[in-house]
């Protein structure tokens, strides 16, 4: 028992001993320097009072002994920049240890100032990270764009359904510099809202949660433009100044993140509807039109985490429009309607959705037992239909109504579609003249980099019927003779 005893205090000497560090293991050496994972901590442009997502700087201890560093701070105690270490938010935290051969997280995050004025947005703050450690100086620099904004109807609003209305004939013009923050479901009834050529539309995203009326609660997802029966939409983008709609983060990171915001709606009723030079990116539906009408010209839909476009029984033109990236259908039409399609380009890579899918049912059930009909027709000029799946375009008839579709001058990409064991065996009746594509063919100048523009020897230059369509989708002259297909005409350096 003696023995055990003294070799528990032996022991527990021993752990007390090695538990403990000493001071002089920590290097006291001016020489000692720290390094950083980044020079200069950026933030992409932040609007006013939303703030920004958190950035990390690393903090390296390089050296065998451990550091202590006896100050860090922001230099401007009344910076908007905020540094968070060990945990807490804070402007200077004193005696930070950092073991040998080992690194320190320090998180930093900014708010802009709102009381900022309109002729400095955008603007750039500026700051520092000061580092003292053994009477050396060391500096990270801090930056942030931050803009002024028009938060509609308010930055308080998230969650929210909101409404704007007009008199007889009444207009809302969205036509100033500063960016637009739609925050909740933004519902337009007896107005024309018209978008002035370089408008920055954002929306505030995420799940928003409503009472039912019944002692329950619906969830929805927030960010929505919504226009009733009465609201008409006019976006009037130019190719120099297009308008954009997205998601109200604007950090690198967040550029190609699908689903950050709902979308727009055009309900049923509405009518008038026109997009030009229009990009639409980052939502989970592009565009959905119930029972409507919409022109669309020079239009992308991208990086969207549903359908690019969604038509039901609607009435839809687009020309030198590009859909790509879109996680269900590049478009998407359902349940009938009048559709036309001139130099457009659906091009759809990794997914299982199908480029195009054309229907003229609208099933009330997952395994469409039963369905709504109505007649559709749809015409498809000088355009792209292709992508990474066998078959990009996927139909859908029931035999109660119309089912009329026709593609003219086009490049598509079909399989199994149209074999004679198929319902649609007689596809090609419908494509005439069409080029099938296979995967492999020169198409797209570079699918990896999302850059649809032609590649130099695409199977689709030369081949497009000359319609009274004499520019493309980035203003260039489309050849009077032969022109190309899709959206792009292949420029000849």
């Amino acid at each position: 028992m003696l023995k055990n005893y003294l070799f528990f205090l032996t022991l527990v000497s021993i752990m007390v001993i090695f538990s403990c560090t000493p001071e002089d293991d920590f290097t006291t050496s001016s020489d000692v320097m720290l390094e950083f994972s980044l020079d200069t901590l950026r933030f992409d442009t932040v609007f006013t009072a939303r703030g920004s997502s958190t950035r990390i700087l690393k903090v390296y201890n390089t050296n065998d002994q451990s550091i202590r560093i006896s100050n860090i701070k922001v230099a401007n105690p009344n910076s908007s920049f905020r540094i968070n270490v060990d945990g807490l938010p804070q402007i200077s935290v004193d005696d930070v240890e950092i073991a040998g051969n080992d690194s320190l997280y320090i998180f930093g995050e900014v708010t802009v100032d709102p009381d900022q004025p309109v002729s400095i947005s955008p603007y750039v703050i500026y700051d520092e990270i000061i580092f003292e450690t053994n009477g050396n100086t060391q500096v990270v620099k801090l930056e942030a764009w931050g803009q002024n904004a028009n938060y509609i109807p308010s930055r308080f609003s998230a969650g929210t359904l909101n409404l704007i209305t007009c008199e007889t004939l009444g207009e809302v013009n969205w036509d100033d510099e500063k960016p637009y923050v739609i925050f909740g479901v933004l519902f337009v009834d007896n107005c024309l809202l018209k978008i002035a050529a370089g408008a920055r539309i954002h929306f505030f995203g995420g799940l928003a949660r409503t009472d039912d009326g019944a002692g329950g609660t619906i969830t929805y997802n927030d960010g929505l433009l919504f226009m009733l029966e009465g609201g008409t939409l006019q976006v009037n983008g130019t190719i120099e100044d297009p308008v954009i709609f997205e998601g109200d983060r604007l950090e690198e990171e967040f550029d190609e993140i699908s689903g950050q915001w709902a979308g727009i709606r055009l309900s049923a009723g509405s009518s008038g509807h026109r997009m030009t030079n229009t990009i639409v990116k980052n939502s989970i539906v592009g565009v959905r039109a119930d029972s409507s009408d919409l022109v669309l010209e020079n239009v992308q839909f991208y990086n969207t985490a549903g359908s690019g476009l969604i038509s039901v029984h609607s009435d839809i033109t687009a020309t030198n429009s590009l859909f790509h990236s879109n996680s269900g259908n590049c478009v998407q039409i359902e349940y009938g309607g009048k559709h036309e399609f001139n130099y457009c380009t659906l091009a759809s890579y990794g997914v299982d959705a199908s480029a195009l899918r054309l229907s003229n049912a609208l099933c009330l059930d997952m395994f469409c037992s039963e369905y709504r009909f109505n007649d559709l027709e749809v015409d498809f000029k000088n355009s792209i239909i292709f992508g990474s799946r066998k078959d990009e375009i996927s139909l859908f008839r029931v035999p109660e109504a119309d089912f009329d579709y026709k593609f003219e001058d086009c490049l598509v990409k079909v399989d199994e579609l149209d074999d004679e064991d198929g319902n649609y065996s007689d596809f090609f009746d419908h494509c005439d003249p069409c080029i099938n594509g296979v995967t492999g063919d020169a198409v797209f100048f570079d699918v990896d980099e999302d850059d649809y523009h032609l590649d130099t020897l695409s199977i689709v230059e030369g081949l497009a019927d000359p319609i009274a369509i004499v520019k493309d989708l980035d203003g260039n002259d489309r050849d009077a003779m032969t022109p190309d297909l899709g959206c792009f005409e292949y420029q000849y350096e």
